[in-house]
């Protein structure tokens, strides 16, 4: 057993030995972690000065997530989304009631609204509707 320490310390693994390597430790970690959510380009825009709203997939998931804690109801999708002046707009299919057969459970249409960093600043039901059904208003 003692073999094994051994051999991860020879290959290369380090355990920080100071308070300095632990922070330059977890600040490289939190880049790392950073970029690899960023599309490619956005950190050149930050750099630049530019756009500083975060990524859309991580605003697009954590409005269902602030969603779902606010009404306690299960997010299935976000049918559409725009950038405004204001942030961010938002439709989110939501299932508030399951039955059986599923096609007979009812789902809703959220309009959610976000500020430019992606937090909630309102929600509304927009439309209510059995999963089953087709939109007759041509949605």
């Amino acid at each position: 057993m003692s073999n094994t320490k051994s051999t991860s310390r020879s290959q290369g693994s380090r355990e920080p030995q100071d308070s300095r390597d632990v922070e330059e430790t977890e600040e490289t970690e939190e880049a790392e972690e950073t970029e690899a959510e960023e599309p490619q380009g956005s950190t050149d825009r930050r750099a630049a000065g530019g756009n500083r709203r975060p990524p859309l997939m991580k605003v697009l998931r954590e409005a269902r997530a602030q969603l779902a804690e606010l009404t306690g109801l299960v997010p299935e999708s976000v049918s559409s989304f725009e950038q405004t002046e204001e942030g961010w707009s938002l439709e989110v299919e939501v299932l508030e009631l399951e039955r059986v057969p599923d096609t007979m459970s009812l789902l809703a249409t959220y309009q959610v609204e976000l500020d430019p960093e992606g937090q909630l600043t309102g929600y509304r039901r927009v439309r209510r509707y059995e999963r089953g059904r087709a939109d007759a208003r041509g949605r």
